[in-house]
């Protein structure tokens, strides 16, 4: 299948644009692309200036090649756009892969800052011209237009003595050597969109928003609970603990927004009864625009986000869209007031049920709350399956449509829930189904949350590495749309030795931990035998990782594979040291093998082979249903085929990570579907949707 691709026609433009399309085809194989060069009034006009230039001075050629047809989508410079896009026809995203963000300075060969004196500054913004003020006061500062090529021959010409450029621009180019001075963002804050890549495509196209879908993280509503950051649930809060950007109301406790990282963005949107802050289509746009940032949005919401929330306008708009989306329930104020109080709504023998509703109308405007209009509500019914045809014969009898959409919900909330959709005629319990359930008689029974959208379009993904590394599978494949079931199917204890080994730890000159979890066994290790941290050695660690969990405690890798982040990667770096006489501790599980001790040995290295932990297989008496199963090693595929056999396999997605493991799966009997290349757990989703989205467009390029 193939999609002619638009962008502008200058150097900088061609060449991001096809180094982001060489990385779709990675994931897409079965895709390939026509790039279709473009000029804009942008290019054209090298007179007006940029500050009162139009919002589509750069994208007007390319917004009407969407639309007319001739292109299927459009890359551009992310900064180069305004959001919401002035034409309402056109619908965007930005790409994940992305450059520094950071301005730079930009002198003649040779020259430096020092040397300037009342130098000529070419600059191209409000804010860069701001910047220049107050860092070179005795500066000139002059307007600069034209290309990045056509910029540096002005400055080399003589024009100018320094210009400020963005920074990605250049090392896009090629041109990382023309960079004199990054300048910190403390000093000169930057467009959110700098260093980013958008795609534009016109609204409504179902291929390009399934696209799409792959490329933007699941937006997530978590209730907040009411009146007490305890009453939040632990999945809440972990959602919280992952956000790029919280969109949060009038909250009773905001010790909550104290649980968003330190990079996440918190944007108040509070509401209170009769008054808004932000109006609510203003919240809908604005959860939507983060999402197509690819920004991890959590939109927090007092009480329980279902209960009078607003919450179907909100998901309202992501469905349009096809953004994938999850909804997490809080601990309303129905509940607080009720249970949290002893005011028990339910109780055997005095009640046993009740009524909820608001005699607020839509607009403000005071409703009915009579019985006539109460007898309008839907019914929810607990602890009434087996009944079920004993209920609705009852209600039909009292007067209910036999039409009425009615719905049985087993095992709520858990991971084999279980919708199974009626009418009050056609209600019955399923047959066989032993499992806990509610009845919901009314309207709400026809309705539902789209679980399909999303890069893994609700694969269910049965992950089955060690738990110190399940957090990030599981946010990886929430991401994208998929939902992750979690079982584990090995734990690591540490070796007595690694305890002997961290006792002698300074008699080494260096550490080797080849995967996050033996770099945080190793770390507890330390904190348990209160080792002394300034005298830890120096470490060696196979990718980034291994380096994020050392950074995690102050320590830091002193040596790390530039690419290739594995054992095989790390050995192929050993040729850029010397090694002769270097004593070093290398640190390995059991099933680990010894290539990285004997090639160090080869080069000299006096090396100590130290099995620091062991794999215990967890075992479970069944295995939930199941679309693809991550393996992290060839003790998770070993502790599967032991319990399970291998034929639960048949038919599903199986993704390894790593050589080994593939090579203990095909030993089992199975092929993988796909290799994670790096030893990252963070490429699980993209693995998973590059497998099951190149099956779907080459169906449909066969289909064309």
């Amino acid at each position: 299948m193939q999609w002619k691709v638009g962008t502008r026609g200058s150097a900088l433009s061609l060449a991001q644009t096809q180094d982001a399309l060489n990385r779709i085809a990675i994931l897409f194989p079965s895709l390939s692309f026509q790039q279709v060069p473009f000029s804009s009034p942008g290019d054209r006009d090298l007179a007006s200036s940029l500050r009162t230039a139009p919002a589509d001075f750069f994208s007007r050629d390319l917004d009407e090649a969407v639309l007319s047809g001739t292109i299927d989508f459009a890359v551009h410079s992310a900064k180069d756009l305004s959001y919401p896009l002035p034409n309402q026809r056109l619908d965007w995203f930005w790409l994940p892969w992305y450059e520094d963000a950071r301005d730079c300075l930009v002198l003649r060969l040779g020259e430096s800052r020092s040397s300037l004196s009342r130098p000529v500054i070419g600059v191209s913004s409000d804010r860069r011209e701001a910047y220049v003020k107050s860092t070179f006061p005795d500066a000139v500062i002059r307007p600069i237009r034209g290309s990045i090529p056509s910029r540096i021959a002005q400055l080399d010409a003589g024009d100018f003595d320094v210009v400020i450029m963005a920074g990605a621009a250049l090392k896009r180019l090629g041109l990382s050597e023309r960079i004199t001075e990054w300048i910190p963002l403390e000093q000169l804050p930057t467009p959110q969109a700098q260093g980013r890549l958008a795609v534009t495509f016109r609204k409504g196209n179902r291929e390009l928003m399934r696209f799409r879908s792959c490329f933007v993280k699941a937006v997530r509503f978590v209730g907040a609970g009411v009146g007490s950051a305890g009453l939040i649930t632990w999945d809440g809060l972990k959602e919280l603990r992952q956000a790029d950007v919280c969109l949060y109301d009038q909250l009773m406790d905001e010790r909550l927004l104290r649980e968003l990282p330190p990079h996440a963005q918190g944007v108040f949107v509070g509401k209170r009864c009769g008054g808004h802050s932000m109006p609510q289509s203003e919240i809908t746009e604005r959860i939507a625009e983060y999402a197509r940032q690819g920004l991890r949005v959590v939109r927090l919401k007092g009480g329980d986000p279902g209960l009078f929330g607003r919450l179907s306008e909100e998901i309202g708009k992501l469905d349009e869209l096809q953004i994938p989306y999850r909804v997490l329930p809080g601990v309303s104020a129905l509940v607080a007031a009720t249970t949290g109080t002893g005011m028990l709504l339910t109780k055997r023998g005095e009640s046993r049920g009740f009524t909820v509703l608001t005699p607020r109308a839509e607009g403000g405007g005071n409703a009915d709350v009579g019985i006539e209009e109460r007898g309008r509500f839907p019914l929810v019914l607990f602890m009434s399956v087996k009944l079920a045809e004993d209920v609705a014969r009852h209600l039909i009898e009292e007067g209910w449509s036999p039409d009425t959409p009615a719905a049985i919900v087993y095992q709520a909330g858990g991971e084999e829930e279980k919708i199974v959709r009626a009418t009050l005629a056609t209600l019955r319990p399923r047959e066989g189904e032993e499992a806990p359930g509610l009845i919901l008689i009314g309207s709400p029974a026809a309705g539902g949350y789209h679980s399909e959208m999303g890069g893994l379009d609700g694969m269910r993904v049965l992950l089955t590495c060690s738990e110190s590394i399940l957090p990030k599978a599981e946010l990886s494949v929430r991401d994208l749309g998929g939902v992750p079931l979690l079982r584990p199917l090995i734990r690591l204890r540490a070796e007595v030795r690694a305890h002997e080994a961290i006792r002698s730890l300074d008699s080494y000159d260096w550490v080797v931990l080849t995967s996050p979890s033996a770099v945080r066994i190793f770390l507890d290790l330390l904190r348990s035998e209160s080792f002394d941290w300034r005298k830890v050695p120096k470490l060696m660690v196979c990718g980034p990782g291994c380096a994020v969990e050392l950074e995690k405690t102050g320590l830091h890798a002193d040596w790390m594979p530039k690419k290739v982040f594995c054992a095989d990667g790390l050995i192929a770096t050993f040729s850029d040291g010397d090694w002769n006489g270097q004593r070093i501790l290398r640190f390995r599980s059991e099933k680990a093998g010894d290539s990285v001790t004997q090639a160090l040995r080869d080069r000299g290295a006096t090396v100590t082979d130290c099995i620091l932990y062991r794999n215990e297989e967890i075992r479970y008496e069944n295995l939930p249903r199941f679309d693809a199963v991550f393996f992290s090693s060839t003790s998770t595929v070993e502790s599967f085929q032991h319990q399970f056999g291998m034929e639960p396999l048949d038919g599903k997605t199986v993704i390894v990570l790593g050589k080994p493991t593939a090579a203990t799966l095909r030993k089992a009997g199975r092929e993988p579907d796909a290799i994670a290349k790096e030893a990252t757990v963070s490429s699980l989703g993209y693995l998973l949707f590059g497998t099951r989205f190149a099956k779907y467009f080459a169906m449909r390029s066969s289909d064309a």
